[in-house]
């Protein structure tokens, strides 16, 4: 019997001063738009995961302060992704580094640039998640229990 795998991994939706943190990577040839996102290692919180992240995409240290949603997305038949997406307000735009080659450059994008960008972005998952924090959907990071890793 075939059993059920999606893959866990996180995102953090980053804003300050009415703009969001995206970053720029090379998928197949083509340029796609994401938050600083991937996946969850082994024995790592989720919340670890979300730092450790944002960290290697764009150089940044952050600190989530909620936890905007949970999502299921099915890519293909044969790719399934279950996303926790947190969030993280900063006072001024910081200057990036991203430290994985993956990523081509992080930049500070305004929800009408990132609306324009659709077919560009990695998955519905993105513009979705931007659009839930802007409803005021937020829930605590402590919601997930990370207590018996």
């Amino acid at each position: 019997m075939h059993r059920y795998k999606p893959n866990v991994t996180v995102a953090c939706v980053i804003r300050s001063q009415d703009k969001y943190l995206m970053v720029e990577e090379l998928i197949d040839g083509e340029l796609k738009y994401n938050q600083p996102a991937g996946h969850l290692e082994a024995n790592e919180s989720l919340i670890n995961a979300c730092k450790r992240e944002v960290r290697e995409e764009t150089g940044l240290t952050v600190e989530p302060e909620s936890l905007i949603g949970i999502y299921q997305f099915q890519a293909n038949s044969e790719l399934a992704f279950l996303r926790f997406t947190y969030f993280c307000q900063l006072e001024q735009q910081l200057d990036t580094e991203p430290q994985d080659q993956a990523i081509n450059r992080a930049v500070w994008l305004s929800i009408t640039e990132i609306r324009t960008l659709k077919s560009q972005l990695r998955s519905p998952l993105v513009l979705q998640c931007i659009e839930d924090q802007l409803q005021g959907k937020q829930f605590s990071p402590e919601i997930v229990n990370c207590q018996f890793l």
